[in-house]
């Protein structure tokens, strides 16, 4: 086990590069079980998460090359991300275990591509992040209208379509990110047309369009809320290497960094119209943001000011920003009220935010956060993935020394975090946890 000890003070100044979207990356891994053969992946983030689906798809029978040693040796890798070539079998096996799939919630994205690619699949039931509850009726109920028969048996899904996949319209009661792909995925090798309606919006469904695209699918509608799937017989590989769409939750991080430690970043990847609002919002807050095509550059010379957040599906505020916003609005002039319309749970980082000397209250689904001029360095344990960066940054601007626990909830979504922030010219180090069940 092992913790992050940040130093308070420092004014992050720079450029930094972002890598591709972990929750792109991850789905595409899944993509690749629907053609037999060989698909490369450019800009694949250095992350744990990533490590752990690739043992998914060997487990399966693909082969996987990454070109970087597990471990925290990852903090030294390139900052735009990495290769992985995945290399799919005829027959790729149709059961995801427990003892991964409850290491990693996106785990839950092969179900689709094995019931259409095999006409069946047993998935363990998902574990992942702490934030709150995220059923999976509408990935059955979407499946199941496309023909597939599902049970659970043993804490496993267990899905059936011997006869095949058939297409059919679906409305999703939300606009769930993972049901559309699982049904998206399921849906390219269906006899007919499939209609999902209701469908998400996100950067990273678009990408997943593109790959599949490219390997032969027939889709439109990506980017939009209704998707239009032609089935086919079958896939192929894609002719040439995929890039990973860049990640906006880790480019929207460093702009918030630069704008709590007043700083001047620039973030070179970082797609701004994939971050309207959350920059739209760093600019209420006071800061400066330029944009150009490589990129973005975010500065800052004052304290911040309060701004309210409410969280919304894309293209709506990002629930995985909430809490890097709710870090800033703890140290801005005046007062804010932030509220989580998506995960029940998120707000229990603010209690360790709290441990740094923030004024939060919660109520229901919302927060009110008063700011105060300082914080005060403290021991705080990362609770999820967000909350674990968000307790960073909030460590950059307390005084004296924080350290954050847990840090493998970090590693599963931020490549090289420690690396990168002292770039910036943070003072942050990982270490040995003496104690890390606080």
């Amino acid at each position: 086990m092992e913790r992050f000890k940040v130093a308070g003070g420092a004014r992050l100044a720079g450029e930094i590069a972002v890598c591709g979207a972990k929750n792109s990356a991850l789905k595409l891994m899944a993509v690749a079980l629907l053609a037999e053969g060989r698909t490369e992946l450019h800009g694949v983030p250095r992350i744990l998460d990533v490590e752990l689906m690739a043992e998914l798809l060997r487990r399966l029978g693909c082969d996987v090359e990454l070109d970087w040693t597990p471990g925290p040796e990852r903090e030294e890798g390139p900052q735009e991300g990495s290769t992985l070539v995945i290399d799919v079998p005829a027959a790729p096996g149709t059961e995801a275990d427990y003892d991964l799939v409850r290491r990693l919630r996106a785990s839950i994205c092969v179900l689709g591509p094995l019931l259409a690619r095999r006409g069946e699949a047993k998935v363990s039931y998902p574990g992942g992040d702490a934030i709150g509850s995220r059923g999976l009726d509408m990935h059955i109920d979407g499946l199941e209208r496309l023909g597939a028969t599902i049970s659970q048996e043993h804490g496993f899904l267990v899905a059936s379509a011997p006869g095949g996949l058939t297409g059919g319209s679906i409305l999703l009661d939300f606009p769930s990110v993972g049901a559309t792909e699982n049904i998206l995925m399921a849906a390219v090798l269906a006899r007919g047309t499939t209609v999902i309606e209701n469908a998400a919006r996100e950067p990273e469904i678009v990408d997943i369009c593109a790959l599949l695209g490219a390997m032969g699918a027939k889709i439109d509608g990506a980017g939009s809320s209704t998707l239009v799937i032609e089935g086919v017989d079958e896939l192929r590989p894609a002719p040439s290497p995929h890039r990973v769409v860049s990640d906006r939750i880790v480019a929207g991080m460093f702009a918030v960094a630069a704008t709590m430690t007043r700083g001047d970043v620039r973030v070179a990847g970082g797609r701004a119209g994939h971050l309207e609002i959350a920059l739209d919002k760093l600019t209420q807050a006071g800061a400066t943001v330029v944009s150009d095509e490589s990129g973005f550059r975010v500065s800052m010379d004052r304290r911040p000011k309060a701004v309210d957040i409410i969280t919304l599906p894309y293209p709506g505020f990002a629930t995985d920003l909430q809490p890097l916003f709710a870090a800033m609005n703890s140290i801005a002039e005046g007062t804010s009220m932030v509220t989580e319309n998506l995960f029940d749970a998120r707000f229990v980082f603010l209690q360790e935010l709290a441990r740094l000397g923030a004024s939060v209250r919660t109520e229901g689904h919302h927060a009110i956060v008063r700011g105060v001029e300082r914080l005060s360095g403290a021991p705080v344990r990362a609770t999820d993935i967000r909350a674990g960066a968000g307790l960073v940054l909030a460590g950059l601007v307390a005084d004296g020394y924080t350290t954050v626990s847990d840090v493998r909830h970090i590693d599963r979504g931020y490549q090289g975090l420690v690396t990168q922030l002292r770039s910036l010219g943070a003072t942050i180090e990982r270490e040995p946890d003496p104690d890390p069940y606080p």
